[in-house]
């Protein structure tokens, strides 16, 4: 077995438009770098398009059948916010995200995979029940993480999320319930306002773990020693899944944290060591955000490195 790698040319479909941060040229960076030599080994698939009822896992059924019917008939880009824009080939892309998510979840668990990356857009952190909103449309992480409990059975599930911006989508999804575990780094204060230390869910399954501006290496590890990992360790999951934005490194526009590639590196390394411990090394990571394109190929290359070893 090996590291599975998610991805679909339908993700560079979804059209935000010239200057969005949120750009296709993120994905086309990361396949460039996935193409070198030292990935040759790297096993590629398809990311298969998610279906109304997976989807429905973690948004409710009207939502998720009203998004997809405007998003079918779209003659041009649409705004759903300020940030969050669509365009024709939104639709096929938004499902292949969550879509891939599921399938690496299945191949993980069935055994095909020792552990998978997703390399798919848009995001899906910020997307509420309800609400898309942050360039996120449909949340792929919960998604992926109810497939596992619908399809699989696993019942403790334990989503990492240590990109810059607060996954408000995730922990509103997970927050009621004590068997879905959510945890995750931050830049504060910052967009979307959430993610405040003292919340800890009305099931106390939340682990927020805010970094103020000009943060580094030293506080994501402080965070991870000190609160997710010991978090993790008690809950037990059987899977993990990882919302793997690389927004915090040093380069990124968008914030001011100081993370390098070898702190994104270290952070999957010790989670792999978790889902080892607690899991049989069941992991499946999802992109989420990154915006300058150099760092964020570097990044991913070195969060894939560690997967795969």
């Amino acid at each position: 077995m090996a590291t599975r790698f998610y991805t679909h040319e339908a993700c560079m479909d979804h059209d935000t438009g010239p200057h969005h941060p949120e750009s296709p040229a993120r994905l086309g960076a990361i396949l460039a770098r996935m193409h070198s030599l030292e990935f040759s080994i790297l096993e590629w698939a398809e990311a298969p398009l998610a279906t109304v009822d997976q989807l429905s896992l973690a948004h409710p059924r009207h939502h998720v059948v009203q998004l997809l019917e405007m998003l079918e008939h779209l003659s041009g880009r649409h705004n759903l916010d300020a940030d969050t824009v669509v365009s024709p080939g939104s639709r096929a892309a938004t499902l292949r995200a969550a879509g891939a998510v599921c399938a690496a979840v299945d191949d993980v668990v069935e055994g095909y995979a020792d552990n998978a990356f997703c390399a798919v857009r848009p995001p899906g952190h910020h997307a509420e029940p309800e609400t898309p909103m942050g360039f996120c449309i449909f949340n792929n992480v919960a998604v992926g993480a109810l497939h596992a409990r619908q399809k699989h059975g696993l019942k403790r599930i334990a989503v990492v999320d240590f990109d810059v911006h607060h996954g408000n989508g995730t922990e509103a999804m997970f927050g009621p319930d004590p068997d879905l575990l959510y945890a995750s780094t931050h830049q504060s204060p910052l967009y979307p306002g959430t993610g405040q230390a003292s919340y800890t869910g009305t099931a106390h399954n939340i682990v927020n773990v805010p970094i103020p501006p000009g943060g580094g290496g030293a506080e994501l590890r402080a965070g991870f020693e000190s609160k997710i990992l010991p978090e993790i360790d008690a809950f037990k999951p059987d899977l993990i899944l990882i919302s793997a934005g690389f927004d915090g490194h040093k380069a990124d526009p968008l914030a001011n944290l100081q993370f390098t590639e070898e702190d994104f590196a270290w952070a999957t390394e010790v989670l792999l060591a978790v889902a080892r411990r607690h899991c049989g090394g069941r992991l499946v990571s999802t992109l989420e955000g990154g915006y300058d394109l150099n760092a964020l190929a570097d990044s991913v290359a070195a969060h894939v490195t560690a997967l795969m070893t």
